[in-house]
């Protein structure tokens, strides 16, 4: 892919390591000179010392060819006018970084797909992991729904029994998921069906409408979380 990343800094840096890892082409703009310096010796990129809002330095950048723009600048507003000068030259994927979750419309309603502030992420992810440190990796869905990891402990009210039983005990099924299953000794995730048997150790993917609330993780054995 062609990829344009606007932006070098606590964001864009970790993104054009990954993105020229991936053997993609990748053009960085940054306007400050120190980061645009430091990405051109770290990274094997072209990096543009230049301001992105300028259509020159868009064209100068190749974006009439780009496969995508990611946009990661701190300023919403910065990151709004390269999205929509990237959108004139037609580009397929357009991304950006939204810091400020009043913006978030304003970006979907001009057909950009958004990322809400890396910062505030991370410390809900670090929160979660102290609230409920049953829980492997997770990930919103919506307002209130969540996919997440989640080890069968011994003590589990589901331990042994098959998604059958379980849903009709009403431990799962209905704002319950279980959605894929990983064990110990099979080297892919396994799909379950109404006779999977859930086992000890079973490491489960599981979709639940409301969170990964401390009722919900106690159905996997995991008590903990009622801090």
């Amino acid at each position: 892919m062609y990829i344009v990343i606007v932006g070098a800094g606590d964001i864009g840096t970790p993104l054009l390591e990954i993105a020229t890892q991936g053997g993609n082409e990748v053009v960085a703009i940054e306007r400050d000179e120190d980061r645009a310096e430091r990405a051109a010796t770290n990274y094997d990129c072209l990096v543009l010392n230049d301001d992105a809002t300028s259509k020159e330095t868009l064209t100068d950048a190749g974006l009439d060819r780009a496969d995508a723009l990611i946009s990661t600048t701190d300023q919403d507003a910065t990151n709004i006018m390269v999205c929509l000068l990237a959108q004139e030259f037609e580009v397929p994927a357009v991304v950006s970084v939204v810091h400020n979750p009043e913006h978030m419309a304003l970006f979907e309603r001009i057909g950009v797909n958004t990322m809400q502030n890396p910062q505030r992420l991370i410390a809900e992810y670090l929160y979660r992991s102290v609230r409920y440190p049953s829980i492997v990796d997770y990930m919103r869905v919506g307002d209130h729904a969540e996919v997440f990891e989640i080890e069968v402990d011994e003590d589990a009210p589901v331990a042994g029994m098959t998604l059958r039983e379980a849903n009709a005990e009403g431990l799962v099924g209905g704002e319950i998921l279980v959605v894929a299953l990983e064990r110990q000794g099979d080297t892919h995730p396994i799909t379950p069906q109404g006779d999977t048997r859930i086992e000890v150790g079973d490491l489960l993917t599981v979709y639940a409408q409301q969170g990964a609330t401390a009722q919900v993780t106690d159905v996997f054995g995991h008590y903990e979380d009622h801090g």
